[in-house]
């Protein structure tokens, strides 16, 4: 491998600038993030109106999720092709005009469940290349050094828009409207074009030849499956996202309307989901602070623990007060893996790879988004709801197993093999 990574202590590499580009990318990702946030909440809710099955609300999570085992390794190896700002363009300028249609679909009272789901699907899909996209963007925007820092304000306004201000927002809408709940996040797509046109520059990777798509997905995926560490990584969010999908995927009907066992509101459930992402926006701005005083194994491990218990609190617990305590402190470590690995992965690839190995890895960790949604799906149609969250807490705490492999002894030891 080619390149050089520096190791600085996370002190240090905090203070080196970021820059204008960077602070502009910034809020392009801060506005299209809270149309995220309204639209995955959103939707689940609309849902609602239209069907009580759980198979068909969980389906909603399936259409949102199911391009990323479809389309990932495709939108890697275009990301590397094309501008990456051009690709983030093109992306937010497909869902404005998705959801813009389905409001006025909504507006007309032609809207069906089918339809949310089609919607889902066109909007999911471009979400592959725009965050792809966005991933990968970054090294070449920042230097190396400057990742962890970059990594942990841009996650946190991500998460404070996508689920901080988004869910509740999205509660608010809905109950406002629905053809208003979808009308709102088309908007704030747009203006994060406007955004990302104010970021200059040039993104697109210089290429030695010409090869195929095939061949370059190929050589993205040899490159995460013969590097032991984050081929490991890459499995254990795989798992995680596919318990957290599971139980987000029914937890609309365990927690909303007078019948439900929790018994919240529309917003209330906005609410409730926003103590996780309180405690992840946090987290992300304190994660160089975390992974320095515990160090990054000891940190991931705690991840885990935390991961566990906010998938399996609701099967505990129907005190919304209890939920959101645990949903917020597990946000704070969830923060933490999400800023240490994404800048391990970063620093570690060479840049003409990012876009492939980024979307290898989320195949293995987004791929288990759909399936882990379906089965949510299916466990509280056959068992119950509360079976749900008690079996995806039991097999989130088997992810500990995953930390035998994920010492600092081998994080160091791929940072100083990029060296080599």
């Amino acid at each position: 491998m080619t390149g050089e990574v520096r190791t600085e202590p996370a002190a240090s590499r905090e203070r080196v600038g970021l820059g204008g580009r960077y602070w502009r990318l910034w809020s392009a990702s801060a506005v299209s993030n809270l149309a995220d946030g309204i639209v995955k909440i959103a939707l689940p809710l609309i849902a609602v109106r239209y069907t009580d099955s759980p198979v068909l609300v969980a389906g909603v999570a399936v259409a949102f999720s199911l391009p990323w085992l479809l389309f990932a390794l495709p939108a890697g190896a275009l990301v590397d092709r094309l501008d990456r700002r051009r690709v983030m363009l093109a992306a937010n300028t497909v869902r404005a005009t998705l959801l813009g249609a389905l409001a006025l679909a909504v507006a007309l009272d032609v809207g069906a469940i089918w339809l949310l789901y089609l919607v889902a699907l066109g909007v999911g899909a471009a979400e592959t290349l725009y965050d792809t996209s966005a991933q990968s963007i970054l090294p070449q925007v920042v230097s190396r050094a400057a990742l962890p820092a970059a990594n942990g304000r841009l996650h946190a306004v991500e998460l404070a828009a996508n689920q901080f201000v988004g869910p509740p927002l999205a509660g608010f809408l809905v109950a406002a409207g629905a053809a208003v709940a979808l009308a709102g996040p088309a908007g704030l797509w747009a203006v994060a074009v406007a955004a990302l046109l104010l970021v200059g520059g040039r993104f697109r990777i210089d290429r030695d030849g010409q090869t195929s798509v095939r061949a370059d997905i190929a050589e993205g995926l040899r490159f995460l499956w013969r590097h032991r560490l984050l081929r490991t990584l890459a499995t254990m969010v795989g798992v995680s996202n596919f318990c957290t999908n599971a139980i987000f995927a029914v937890l609309v009907l365990y927690a909303v309307g007078p019948g439900s066992a929790i018994g919240l509101t529309e917003p209330g459930f906005g609410l409730l989901l926003t103590t996780i992402a309180a405690g992840i926006v946090l987290g992300s701005l304190a994660a160089a602070g975390i992974e320095r005083r515990l160090g990054r194994a000891r940190a991931l491990a705690l991840s885990v623990v935390a991961m566990a218990a906010v998938v399996g609190v609701p099967a505990l617990s129907t005190n919304p007060y209890v939920i959101g305590a645990v949903f917020f402190c597990g946000g704070i470590l969830l923060a933490a893996w999400n800023v240490i690995t994404i800048s391990l992965r970063q620093r570690i690839t060479p840049d003409h790879l990012l876009g492939r190995v980024n979307s290898s890895y989320r195949l293995l960790a987004w791929g288990s988004m759909p399936v882990g949604a379906l089965v949510g799906g299916l466990l509280a149609e056959l068992f119950g709801l509360r079976a749900v969250f008690a079996v995806m807490g039991v097999l989130a705490s088997t992810l500990l197993l995953g930390m035998l492999r994920v010492t600092d002894a081998n994080i160091e030891a791929a940072e100083r093999e990029v060296s080599t």
